[in-house]
């Protein structure tokens, strides 16, 4: 029994030493592997330095702890998946909204596995390096809003991998790469707000894969190229003020995938409505300023998904198609300034309808019309019926029997009422901005009309702006500048009953939404047109460049005619500028007063100016003198010899 107990025990004690040895085995083994390091070559790690200095990265430390791959260092991402995850590589920067103040370092390509690169939105300067071009990882390209320069370089069309490039508002100059054109497998290039000129490269025919493309605001030659047909898995598509020509060509039908279309102020020859039929998933739809002549097509009220439409400033003429009732999800429609005629369509006043621009048409209106239909239909204008002593459209009931006697309308653009330093009185304008609204200041003979929606994808849209008075205090006249009226397409002041004669026009403007610092919200650039009684007076306007830098004033002053008793001041966006800089609601003119005075009159009861009164003393006194010295010429005091001079 003993030795039984005995052989059990020593089984007992075998099988514990092996249990054991096998617990101590798990636990080493686990240890080894919890213990070893995920390590990121010191290539790397030593790239991510001179990457941080050069950019001007302020949080980035590098010490014994710092694990840049473990959230250490802010907007850098690894993979930890080689050498059996014992090894990492930076695969992603992406550094946003930093304002950062440096350059683009070269030493990018030292991380070989990088992915994406996104420094949108800093302060960034200097030129793209061509070393660049040897990435053979990168995908995704993101340098929007920053102030780099000088030509954007070909060798960056060595990157086969690139599906992604924003390049948006910069400063580059020179043609576009045509070596883009050779990466196949790009979808989406935005070259917004630059100066690239020449023409479009034809080498982006062979970018069947792209699906978004936007070129605005640059100054490309030559015609919207035909090739245009081969990009037909296009979703999204924006041509504003690229420089190029029109008429926009037929082949844009190829892309029937489109869902955003935007073409605008193009150059060039009239063309007809191109055919978009076959667009089932179009939802915006902008074709303004593009001389699309012609009548409106009859299947556009057949596209149920548009949204949003755009024609306005074109010559498209005749009625609007009755099928246009069918738009029944449309919430912006503007066919502002074009050559429509016959009635308003009845849909429009026998249902709710979101916002519609017909003003400056030829419209056959009922007697009982205002300027404003149902609040949100604006028909100032769009009616060739005038008074044709006055000039006043027949909406403006109240105005029509005006007695042209006024000589002057001052406005505190989107303000309250001012007193000026010289006792002028500047009137309030706290009418209500909109998409598609007409405001009359009846007891001071001026009225406005505003057209257009910015594109807000959240948020209130404000067609106002202010400023504090401390950031204004060293301004002559800062009250006026504490507020301005703003528009994201089209702004239109309007003076009646007015005596015919000259008019001196003042306009005051100051950038006072930017700010004037060294941050990335400082690029923004506000760029407009200022047409004054329809004739152009400012082009490419840049409040902040004229005024010198952002929340300064600058005053522009013109001469303008008035020959039948009204005075037109309108403010237009031309597709120019920054748009998305820091959101989508930053562009489109702004206007922080106007004052307009006939200086040949001579107000009742308004004694006249100590400088007028010594302007008339001095010229009377050189008459006189002038008389003085011809009677004694003539009585042959002054070197008169004979009778031959007479």
């Amino acid at each position: 029994m003993e030795f039984h107990r005995g052989s059990s025990s020593i089984q007992h004690h075998h099988r514990l030493r092996l249990f054991v040895l096998i617990l101590s085995s798990i636990i080493q083994f686990s240890f080894l592997d919890v213990a070893l390091p995920l390590r990121l070559p010191d290539s790397e790690v030593e790239a991510l330095k001179q990457i941080g200095k050069t950019l001007g990265v302020t949080g980035w430390k590098f010490d014994a702890t710092t694990d840049p791959c473990a959230d250490d260092l802010k907007g850098v991402n690894c993979t930890c998946s080689f050498a059996n995850n014992t090894i990492c590589h930076v695969i992603s920067v992406d550094i946003q909204r930093e304002s950062l103040p440096g350059v683009l370092p070269p030493e990018i390509i030292k991380l070989p596995y990088l992915e994406i690169l996104d420094l949108r939105r800093n302060y960034l300067n200097g030129t793209v390096p061509k070393e660049w071009g040897t990435l053979e990882k990168l995908e995704i390209l993101f340098l929007t809003g920053n102030r780099l320069s000088g030509q954007f370089p070909e060798e960056i069309g060595n990157i086969s991998t690139l599906k992604r490039l924003q390049l948006g508002f910069n400063q580059f100059t020179g043609p576009f790469p045509a070596k883009l054109g050779d990466i196949a497998g790009i979808n989406a290039i935005r070259m917004v707000s630059k100066n690239f000129t020449g023409e479009f490269p034809e080498t982006f025919s062979k970018l069947t894969n792209l699906t978004d493309l936007w070129i605005s605001d640059n100054q490309f030659t030559g015609k919207i190229p035909s090739f245009i047909k081969n990009w037909t898995n296009m979703t999204r598509l924006e041509i504003q003020a690229s420089g190029l020509e029109g008429p926009i060509p037929s082949e844009i039908s190829f892309l029937e995938k489109l869902e955003t279309l935007k073409i605008s102020d193009l150059n060039g020859k009239e063309g007809s409505f191109p055919f978009l039929k076959n667009m089932k998933k179009l939802n915006i739809l902008v074709m303004r300023s593009c001389n699309i002549n012609g009548t409106l097509p009859d299947y556009l009220g057949s596209m149920g998904s548009i949204r949003n439409l755009d024609l306005s400033f074109n010559k498209l003429s005749g009625e609007i198609p009755s099928t246009f009732a069918g738009l029944f999800n449309v919430r912006f429609m503007y066919l502002t300034g074009n050559l429509l005629t016959g009635p308003l369509p009845s849909w429009m006043r026998t249902r709710r309808v979101n916002n519609i621009d017909l003003s400056y048409n030829n419209f056959t209106l009922e007697n009982s019309d205002g300027c404003q239909l149902n609040t949100n239909i604006n028909l100032f204008g769009s009616s060739s019926m005038r008074n044709q002593s006055t000039g006043i459209p027949p909406c403006m009931k109240s105005l029509l029997s005006c007695r042209p006697d006024r000589y002057s309308f001052n406005i505190n653009c989107g303000g309250r009422e001012v007193i000026g330093n010289d006792k002028t009185k500047y009137d309030a304008d706290l009418g209500a901005g909109g998409p598609s609204k007409f405001y009359q200041s009846t007891p001071n003979y001026w009225a406005a009309s505003s057209t257009g929606d910015f594109a807000v994808n959240s948020g209130v849209e404000s067609y106002t702006s202010d400023i504090s008075a401390n950031n204004l205090s060293s301004m002559i006249d800062s009250e006026l500048y504490l507020t301005a009226r703003l528009s994201p397409l089209s702004l239109t002041y309007y003076g009646y009953c007015l005596i015919n004669g000259n008019y001196t026009v003042k306009l005051y403007f100051a950038e006072n939404v930017f700010p004037n610092d060294e941050s990335y919200d400082s690029l923004r650039r506000r760029v407009f047109n200022v047409y004054i009684q329809g004739k152009l007076a400012l082009k490419d306007f840049d409040i902040a460049k004229a005024a010198g830098g952002a929340r300064k004033a600058v005053m522009k002053m013109f001469t303008a005619v008035v020959s039948s008793n009204t005075l037109e001041i309108r403010f237009s966006w031309a597709g120019k500028g920054t748009q998305r800089i820091p959101n989508n609601a930053n562009y489109g003119p702004l206007i922080s007063a106007i004052s307009v005075l006939n200086p040949d009159v001579v107000p009742p009861g308004k004694k006249i100016s100590a400088g007028v009164v010594v302007g008339i003393i001095v010229s009377s006194i050189a008459c006189l003198v002038f008389l003085f010295l011809a009677v004694l010429w003539w009585k042959g005091c002054l070197g008169r010899k004979d009778e031959t001079d007479q």
